[in-house]
């Protein structure tokens, strides 16, 4: 194992200097395209016209060259002579376009031909002009934004069969934690993510493996993280917005059937359909996954104990009232089984028996864990002339339940406990936009959300009397809180000049929950086009997040005075929301058509700063506050795409450092309080270097046929340790590279088919993400090993 570990840092430079020279290969285009003329021929809303007749034509009216466009609208020339031409494109039922086109000694051209209907196409222009309507209602003026599109989705190794936070993995400063299909942080925070989808944000639910109420990429059009200094609009959750855009059945009308599968187990069907009638526009997709890691697996070769199966189901429906109007529905719903991870040789170190018993082959506890989340919204949106705004209403229902193994449990933990988690939060949203001039555009909107939480538990635990017998006695508790939530925000997005935007707002948070908290937020943000390629911005933000309706009251402490289960310590501080000063500046900048670079910096000041643990046996994450708290860091990122070909990297260091453990103190040793009180330690999350990178190349065939290959690529400093005092090292740095093909072709009698194969950790690294000790980890959990997946589907 350490030999592999020596090589990974080589393999990892080895990944990013040939991603490297594949961009700067890439960047050359001119040479290796020399003579060629090449486009994409499409209607007025930007869809593929496959079977449009194009031809080229020199200046003095000559044909020089004719073909076919193909099913995704894609036309090529070759051995065309420098010059200046005319590209026309032409198709029944569609007006004629032309392009003029300038091919030099060593260069190639693009075209993109934008063919308009002759027939009524009013539905969908208004499906399109309202969609474009709701975007620009909540801009990300100032804000760091890094967007997934659909063909980056389906270009990673396993595509909508990966789980969501795996797409995120890909943006700058993302690093991934402990679950397979959980947790993740954005620039180093704790879980502080908010989910939306088509801009309404989701509750926070009480899941801990199916985090963002197990979205699936397989629902989305595409996919944001925005990050930074944040607009008004944005707030509660701060560290990063994930914002899903659904498929539209208007725009991309059709659906598929498929099943992917391969190692450990992994068997995941799959359907989706997308359409219209009339004036409604619906979209549905599913799917059903059974593997045998479920979670990051707690050993370092094959996984023990560690089945799962999920099932997620997903809705979009949109009704066009008028042009100026429509009303929408979203609906989903993930369940999933998992069982916890076991690992060999273990021991019980508490000393405690139970009925005579003092040991138990740890590879054969049975300990699982129920998830379920659903969730609706239905919303009106209006935009007419200078005013647009959009009203929703929303309800999410989650649950968790941890069955235990009471054996194994009262040895190893003292305590068995059957753990039972809900939460039912039901709310409205409103944003609105008006122009009020041609240089100011008026933002405003309200948020609010009542959540009720409950916990019941039944724990099994003995006695610390050494007169009582070694009998367990269960202890049941029943404990419930009702939070609310209460936002609003105005701001101006003023263009001071035709090449500068400064966007102020003020944001104001009312929390009543564990405290009754609140806050007013100043934001501010400037963006400027310094040149057509370069964007400056920068931006401050005053940030208010209220802790997740999760505590443990005193009440349910002094039940277990006596027990084994006793807390080590008696203080138990309510916890706060979080108050955070926030600074960030970036510049972009496009070196050459399709390649731009981007560099961010940020930093943040915070008091009472949350974070979060995993303790006990149930995998559930309790919160807590540092006192005070600094987090900072920057970012660069890379992208190239031209043609078939596009690459990416990023590369980020950071730090987050926290001191004085002041709330729910009664979750931590005496000693490491004593030492926290004193001292700035770094939290269990921070990663000081991050890095991801890829590439795709899509390479076409004759007719609907066409391959694309693939790369993504993950690294990491590695996330916090205990050595000698709370998270004073780090495990060692990890990597890890997954390739991908994916192939497009007809059969007779079938139709339209595409088969993908994925070869997951290609190298075979085992590498540790935790290592079972720091504040608030539970058990060591690992990488998964080498693993091979193909699937196939029917398209329609």
């Amino acid at each position: 194992m350490h030999a592999s570990i020596e090589r990974g840092p080589a393999r990892a430079l080895i990944i990013v200097a040939l991603l490297l020279c594949a961009i700067a290969a890439g960047a050359l285009p001119a040479a290796a395209q020399a003579g060629r003329v090449a486009g994409t021929v499409k209607d007025a809303l930007g869809r593929p016209l496959g079977g449009a007749q194009v031809r080229i034509e020199s200046g003095d009216g000559k044909v020089v060259g004719q073909t076919t466009a193909d099913d995704r609208g894609a036309f090529s020339f070759s051995n065309v002579a420098p010059g200046s031409y005319v590209v026309v494109g032409e198709k029944a039922g569609f007006d004629t376009a032309t392009s003029v086109v300038t091919v030099s000694e060593t260069g190639a051209a693009g075209v993109e031909l934008a063919l308009a209907s002759k027939q009524a196409l009013d539905l969908a222009v208004a499906a399109k002009r309202l969609e474009e309507a709701r975007i620009s209602i909540q801009p990300r003026i100032g804000a760091s934004t890094y967007e997934f599109n659909r063909q980056a989705i389906e270009s990673l190794p396993q595509g909508d069969n990966a789980p969501l936070t795996q797409v995120i993995l890909q943006a700058p400063g993302v690093t991934q934690d402990s679950t397979e299909g959980g947790f993740l942080h954005v620039r180093n925070e704790h879980a502080n993510v908010q989910y939306r989808i088509n801009g309404i944000a989701l509750p926070d639910g009480v899941s801990f493996f199916g985090q963002g109420g197990g979205l699936s990429p397989r629902l989305a059009s595409s996919i944001e993280l925005i990050t930074g200094a944040l607009p008004a609009e944005f707030g509660l959750r701060t560290a990063g917005i994930v914002d899903v855009q659904t498929k539209s059945g208007t725009f991309d009308p059709g659906g598929y059937v498929g099943l992917y599968g391969g190692s450990h187990s992994w068997i995941q069907p799959s359907a989706e359909y997308r359409g219209s009638v009339g004036r409604l526009n619906y979209y549905l997709s599913g799917d059903f996954l059974h593997n045998n890691i479920g979670i990051t697996q707690a050993t370092p070769d094959s996984p023990i104990h560690d089945a799962t199966k999920q099932g997620h189901g997903f809705g979009y429906l949109e009704y066009l009232l008028d042009a100026t109007s429509k009303v929408s529905a979203i609906f989903g719903t993930f369940v999933g089984h998992f069982q916890i991870p076991n690992r060999p040789g273990q021991t019980p170190q508490l000393g405690l028996t139970v009925n005579g018993i003092d040991t138990f082959d740890s590879t054969k506890t049975n300990e699982t864990q129920l998830e379920q989340n659903y969730y609706g919204v239905l919303s009106y949106l209006k935009a007419d002339k200078d005013l647009a705004y959009q009203i929703s209403v929303f309800s999410r229902y989650s649950d968790i339940h941890f069955h235990p193994d009471s054996l194994p449990d009262l040895l190893f933990n003292g305590i068995a406990q059957d753990f039972h988690r809900s939460s039912v939060a039901t709310g409205l949203q409103a944003d609105s936009s008006y122009v009020l001039t041609p240089t100011h555009t008026l933002r405003t909107g309200i948020y609010f959300v009542a959540e009720r939480s409950s916990l019941q538990t039944t724990s099994s635990v003995l006695s610390t009397d050494p007169t009582v017998p070694d009998t367990p006695f269960k202890i049941f508790d029943s404990v419930g809180i009702t939070g609310y939530t209460y936002s609003i925000y105005g701001q101006d997005a003023w263009r001071i000049l035709p090449t500068v935007t400064v966007n102020g707002g003020l944001r104001f948070d009312y929390y009543d929950g564990f405290r009754t908290e609140l806050q007013p937020s100043p934001r501010l943000n400037v963006v400027w086009m310094a040149t057509p390629t370069t964007t400056v911005h920068a931006g401050y933000a005053r940030y208010f997040t209220p802790p997740p309706l999760v505590f443990t009251p005193d009440s349910t402490l002094n039940r277990f005075v006596g027990t084994t289960a006793e807390a080590a310590t008696t203080k138990n501080t309510v916890i706060k929301a979080e108050r955070a000063n926030y600074l960030d500046a970036g510049v972009t900048q496009q070196i050459i058509p399709g390649l731009k670079v981007g560099l961010d910096a940020y930093w943040k000041q915070a008091q009472h700063l949350l974070d979060d643990g995993q303790f006990g046996a149930p995998v559930f994450n309790t919160p807590f506050n540092y006192k005070s708290g600094y987090n900072y860091g920057v970012e660069l990122s890379a992208s190239y795409a031209v043609g078939g070909f596009s690459a990416y990297g990023n590369l980020a260091a950071a730090q987050q450092w926290g001191k004085r453990i002041e709330t729910a103190q009664s979750l931590f040793t005496a000693d490491d309080l004593a030492y926290i009180f004193n001292h700035y330690i770094h939290t269990d999350h921070y990663q000081l270097i991050t890095a991801s990178a890829g590439a795709a190349y899509l390479v076409p065939w004759s007719g609907t046929q066409s391959t694309r290959f693939s790369l993504d690529f993950l690294a990491g400093s590695g996330l916090r340790r205990t050595v000698v005092h709370p998270n004073d090292s780090s495990v060692r740095p990890y990597q890890q590279a997954n390739i991908g093909i994916q192939h497009g072709f007809t059969l007779p009698a079938f139709g339209k088919m595409t088969a993908r194969f994925d070869i997951i950790n290609l190298w075979d690294e085992k590498y540790e993400i935790r290592s079972g000790t720091g504040l608030g980890v539970f058990a060591p959990q690992f990488g998964p090993r080498r693993a091979f997946y193909g699937g196939l589907q029917k398209e329609f």
